[in-house]
């Protein structure tokens, strides 16, 4: 045999043994990967759970304070972007809205208070009342499409007037949706947006 053949029977040896070598480690990264498949669907389960608890807790509170306030209103519980919604539907509630959504973000701030109190957690749950919220992102997520358009079109940053985190929020979303930037400047309670060119 000479050395050229030896030589050729030792890479195709060498290739061999690696593929023999990888074999087991494929299968063990396929065990591995259902393994890992299996342990985020329980813990999806255990997450959409908790978060529908702090639906039940809520809407009971909720309830209470409707009915000392004499008010009519339907609850509605979902759970929306890893978060507990609640919403309340019903005649007409703008009291419980109030000016710019400020008695809103008091009854949501109470709420989360009420969920805490039962489970030791904070809460991230979102309250609405009479669809306020839902019309809200709707114009806002229009005000950040249409001022990222304007953006893209003169290449000049636009300064929005100042929001609340859960508005500059939704704006950003909007206008990362439309393939621009977007930064909030400004010191709590006039913190704004500034959606700035590609």
């Amino acid at each position: 045999m000479s050395a050229e053949t030896e030589t050729e029977n030792e890479v195709v040896t060498d290739e061999t043994a690696a593929e023999t070598e990888q074999a087991p480690v494929e299968d063990l990264a396929d065990n591995g990967a259902e393994d890992q498949t299996d342990a985020p669907a329980a813990g999806e389960g255990d997450r959409i759970s908790r978060l529908e608890q702090e639906g039940d807790i809520a809407a009971d509170y909720l309830e209470e304070l409707l009915d000392i306030a004499d008010l009519d209103g339907d609850l509605d519980i979902d759970v929306e972007a890893d978060r507990a919604a609640v919403s309340i539907v019903g005649a007409d509630l703008t009291q419980l809205v109030g000016r710019d959504g400020k008695v809103l973000e008091a009854l949501q701030e109470l709420t989360r208070l009420a969920v805490y109190r039962e489970t030791g957690e904070r809460s991230r749950l979102m309250l609405d009342i009479s669809g306020y919220r839902a019309d809200k992102r709707t114009r806002l997520t229009q005000l950040g499409t249409e001022t990222a358009a304007e953006v893209a079109k003169t290449g000049e940053p636009v300064s929005l007037e100042p929001m609340s985190p859960f508005e500059r929020k939704i704006v950003h979303d909007a206008v990362a949706a439309a393939g621009l930037r977007s930064e909030s400047a400004g010191v709590e309670p006039r913190r704004y947006v500034v959606v700035l060119p590609a």
